[in-house]
C-alpha cells in the first residue's frame, strides 16, 4: 500500500483508553422554533456571472436542463414538492452554527447539490441568521458570498476566467464554520481542506490536511487524477468520499480549531480505524497563530448504529458537542412494507438514530478515544407546552427525523439550538412527498449541559 495510509503501528496507542457512554439518556426539552421554508432563495450578486444567475442546471445525470422548474427533487423513490432548475441560489443546506454574543448565528449552505458533478452553478455562501422563537421565524441578517479574487485556490476554480472569481459547490464542499475577527475558517470535504475567508468572503487560505505526518485525501481530492492506462493502479486517497470536516470546533481560548472527520481514515490493510470494534473518527488539532496542524488527534468512536457525525462545537476547554446520526429519514408508523421495493408513499429506512453527545477530550486522552459523557435523544425531545410547529409525530413529543442533522451549538446554560440540514430538494423526512423546510430548535437541556 502507499504511504499516505495510516500505518496500523501508529494505531497501537490510538486504540486504548475508550470509553463509551451510549446508554446515558438526559432529557430534552423544545422550548422554540424556528423555521425558514424549503424553497426560499435569494437573488446572486449583481456582478455575478449570468451562469450563477439560476442554479440546478445539472442535477441530472449527463443531462443539462435549463428550463425553469422541469425536473422532479426526489428522495429514491418518493417527488418532492421542490423542482429544478431554480431561480436563484436556494438558503440551504445549513451545515454548521455558530452563536454569537449579539444574539445572531452565522451558518452556511454546503455545497449545493450533492456532489462535485452537479454543482457548478451553486454558490458558496454564508448566512447571519437571527431567530425569532415567538413568531417561530428566521430572519436571514445578511448573505456573505465565497469568492477568490486573490487566486490563492491552488487549483483551477468554476468561474476561473470571471473578473470576481465566486466560488461554487464544484470547487469546495463547506460543511463547518467557526467565526474569527478577520473573517471565518470553514471546514470542507472534498480535501479535506481547512479554508479560510476574510470578512467579505475571500479566499486567504487553504490548508490540506495532515494526520500523523501523512496528507489525508478524499476521491474528492483536486490533486488526485485518473491513470491513463485502465489496468494501472488507481490514484490513493485515505478517507472515502464526503467524509471530511461535517465538524469543526474552536478552543474556548481561540487559538485551536479541532476538525472532526465524519469519515474513518483507512488503514494499510484497507480496513478503518476503530476503537474496541467500534469505527472511529479523527479529531484532529490545528495551531491558528502558525497555521499549522499540531500533530495531537483524539478519536470519536462512533455508536453501534451511528454511520456520521453532523456539527460539532466546544462547551468549554475540555468538553464538546457532536451529533450522532444513522443515515435513516422518516418516521416508522411510515415505513414501507418492503424496505428493498420502496413506494412514493412510505419511508424505505426510517430514522432510528439522531443523537447529540456531550464528550470530553483534554491532555490526558491525547491519543485516545474521547469520553462520551452522555447524550440527548433527537428523536424524543419532550413538548409539555406544545411548541412545535411541525406537522405529524406524537402528542408531546418533537422527533427530528431527518437524514441529516448538521447544526448544533449552546445558547446559554441551559440550553442549545439544534438544526436540520435539508440537501434541498432532496430529502423528505418530515412526510413522505415535501421537500424538507430548515428547522431551528431551541433545547433546554440543562442538565445534560452540566454532566460531568
Amino acid at each position: 500500500m502507499t504511504k499516505t495510509f495510516i500505518t496500523s503501528v501508529a494505531m497501537a496507542a490510538l486504540l486504548a483508553g475508550s470509553a463509551f457512554a451510549d446508554d446515558k439518556e438526559f432529557p430534552a426539552k423544545l422550548a422554540g422554533q424556528a423555521i425558514l421554508p424549503a424553497n426560499t432563495m435569494t437573488t446572486a450578486p449583481s456582478d455575478a456571472p449570468a451562469f450563477l444567475k439560476t442554479s440546478g442546471k445539472f442535477t441530472t445525470a449527463g443531462k443539462r436542463v435549463e428550463k425553469l422548474g422541469t425536473v422532479d427533487g426526489k428522495d429514491g423513490a418518493r417527488v418532492t414538492d421542490v423542482k429544478l432548475p431554480l431561480d436563484g441560489q436556494p438558503i440551504q443546506g445549513f451545515s454548521g452554527i455558530k452563536a454569537m454574543a449579539d444574539g445572531t448565528f452565522w451558518t452556511l449552505s454546503d455545497n449545493g447539490f450533492g456532489s462535485k458533478a452537479n454543482s457548478s452553478d451553486a454558490m458558496l455562501f454564508l448566512h447571519q441568521v437571527k431567530f425569532d422563537w415567538a413568531t417561530n421565524k428566521v430572519d436571514v441578517v445578511k448573505n456573505i458570498f465565497l469568492s477568490d479574487p486573490n487566486k490563492i485556490a491552488p487549483f483551477p476554480i468554476v468561474m476561473e476566467g470571471s473578473e470576481k472569481r465566486y466560488l461554487t459547490g464544484a470547487d469546495f464542499d463547506i460543511e463547518s464554520i467557526q467565526p474569527v475577527a478577520d473573517g471565518f475558517w470553514l471546514g470542507e470535504e472534498f480535501g479535506p481542506y481547512l479554508i479560510k475567508v476574510d470578512a467579505l468572503g475571500q479566499l486567504t487560505d487553504v490548508i490540506a490536511t495532515v494526520v500523523d505526518g501523512k496528507p489525508v485525501k478524499s476521491p474528492d481530492n483536486p490533486t488526485l487524477s485518473m491513470p491513463a492506462n485502465p489496468a494501472a493502479k488507481m490514484p490513493v486517497f485515505n478517507l472515502k468520499r464526503s467524509g471530511g470536516y461535517e465538524g469543526m470546533a474552536m478552543s474556548k481560548d481561540g487559538s485551536k480549531l479541532y476538525g472532526l472527520l465524519e469519515g474513518p481514515l483507512f488503514l494499510e490493510d484497507g480496513k478503518v480505524e476503530q476503537v474496541d470494534g467500534r469505527t472511529a473518527l479523527r479529531v484532529i488539532e490545528f495551531d491558528i497563530a502558525s497555521k499549522n496542524w499540531t500533530g495531537r488527534s483524539w478519536l470519536y468512536p462512533l455508536a453501534e448504529k451511528g454511520v456520521a457525525i453532523g456539527d460539532f462545537n466546544m462547551l468549554d476547554a475540555t468538553t464538546a458537542l457532536v451529533i450522532e446520526r444513522d443515515n435513516g429519514a422518516g418516521s416508522k408508523d411510515k415505513a414501507c412494507a418492503d424496505p428493498k421495493q420502496p413506494k412514493p408513499d412510505c419511508f424505505e429506512a426510517p430514522a432510528e438514530w439522531k443523537r447529540v453527545y456531550k464528550i470530553e477530550f483534554n491532555d490526558a486522552n491525547v491519543g485516545k478515544a474521547v469520553r462520551k459523557i452522555g447524550y440527548i435523544d433527537l428523536l424524543n425531545i419532550q413538548d409539555p407546552d406544545n411548541k412545535k410547529k411541525v406537522a405529524g409525530g406524537k402528542a408531546g413529543i418533537y422527533d427530528m427525523p431527518f437524514v441529516t442533522i448538521e447544526n448544533v451549538d449552546q445558547v446559554d446554560a441551559t440550553h442549545i439550538v439544534i438544526g436540520n440540514d435539508n440537501n434541498l430538494p432532496f430529502s423528505a423526512g418530515r412526510a413522505v412527498d415535501k421537500a424538507d423546510d430548515n428547522e431551528f430548535s431551541l433545547l433546554e437541556v440543562g442538565e445534560f449541559l452540566s454532566a460531568k
